[in-house]
């Protein structure tokens, strides 16, 4: 609801789920081959063609494969504000799921270049965690600063302490 209406957001889902009330949207579904095996649209090539529909924001409804790369490229290719969901144990796991589906692409591309590319299209991971009692809750927020050693560098800047979530007193790298 606060994408400016002169913004064009472009949604990429495996199964359409997200319901977003905004004049300039265009949602988009992946579609599994027929029974003769044809008629397949992946989500990667579903990205490939968001840019040609001018996006300003691309939202990937959840990145499983080969397509984080392609979401990778576009992000750090003017789409900021971009944003996708993947599975993961906490934000540091995050980020190496993400790096090992960026391999799933099959190119030769060195781990550094693909952590530089993580680095540079990913601002903030807000790691969502279910309770015991089923109930979801945001357990942890951290801000990607950087690559220092060949390691993606995280402020971790909020955390779940089993009740609410708690300021960890970290300064931004923003400010």
């Amino acid at each position: 609801m606060l994408f400016p209406p002169q913004q064009r957001i472009v949604t990429i889902e495996d199964a359409a789920e997200l319901k977003l009330s905004h004049d300039n949207l265009i949602a988009l579904e992946a579609r599994p081959a027929n029974a003769e095996g044809k008629g397949q649209i992946t989500i990667r090539e579903l990205l490939i063609n968001a840019l040609r529909m001018r996006p300003d924001r691309i939202i990937v409804g959840e990145c499983r494969g080969a397509e984080a790369l392609d979401m990778l490229q576009a992000m750090n290719t003017g789409h900021e504000g971009s944003l996708t969901t993947l599975h993961a144990n906490s934000a540091r796991e995050a980020l190496q799921r993400l790096e090992v589906m960026v391999l799933m692409a099959g190119f030769e591309i060195p781990l550094l270049a693909i952590r530089q590319q993580i680095v540079a299209a990913i601002d903030v991971i807000v790691h969502i965690k279910r309770t015991s009692m089923g109930q979801r809750v945001v357990h942890e927020i951290s801000e990607v600063v950087g690559v220092d050693a060949n390691v993606i560098q995280l402020n971790r800047m909020f955390y779940h302490d089993g009740e609410q979530l708690v300021e960890t007193g970290v300064i931004s790298a923003w400010t």
